[in-house]
C-alpha cells in the first residue's frame, strides 16, 4: 500500500505531531467529534510504542474505501527490536514500561480493525483501521 503522508517518530514530540494530523485527517474524511478523539488515542498509543520500544519507526495515513464505505488506515511500522510475544501484549494490564498496560489492547478497541505482525530483530507493523459511520 502505498501511503498519503507518513509522520515520523524520532522523539518524544512526533507523537504529538501524528496525533495531531491524524484528528485532522479524520476530520476531512468526516468522522464525528468522538471517533476523531478514538482516532487521535489510537495513533498517541502507536506512536509512543514506536517511541519507547524502536527508538524509531513512522505512523502512515491513508483513506480506505470498502463497499461504499470509507475510513482511515494507520500503519505503525518499526524497525526495532520486534514483539517476543505477540499474545503477552494482547493481554489487558501488560506493561514492560510500568504504565498502565492500556496500550495495545486498547487500540485494538477503540478501532474497527486491528492487525498486528512482529519478528523479533526485525520488527513491528501494526494496521488499524477506522470506518465512518
Amino acid at each position: 500500500m502505498d501511503f498519503r503522508t507518513c509522520v515520523n517518530i524520532q522523539k518524544e514530540w512526533d507523537i504529538v505531531g501524528a496525533r495531531q494530523f491524524g484528528r485532522d485527517f479524520s476530520k476531512k474524511l468526516g468522522f464525528g467529534i468522538v471517533d476523531q478523539a478514538r482516532i487521535a488515542t489510537a495513533i498517541s498509543e502507536l506512536a509512543r510504542n514506536i517511541y519507547l520500544y524502536a527508538g524509531s519507526g513512522k505512523i502512515c495515513f491513508d483513506e480506505v474505501e470498502n463497499v461504499g464505505s470509507r475510513g482511515i488506515c494507520i500503519v505503525s511500522l518499526d524497525t526495532g527490536p520486534g514483539i517476543k510475544d505477540i499474545s503477552q501484549v494482547m493481554e489487558d494490564g501488560f506493561s514492560t514500561s510500568g504504565g498502565l498496560g492500556a496500550g495495545l489492547p486498547g487500540v485494538k478497541r477503540l478501532m474497527d480493525e486491528f492487525d498486528i505482525t512482529s519478528k523479533e530483530g526485525e520488527g513491528t507493523e501494526i494496521r488499524v483501521v477506522k470506518w465512518v459511520r
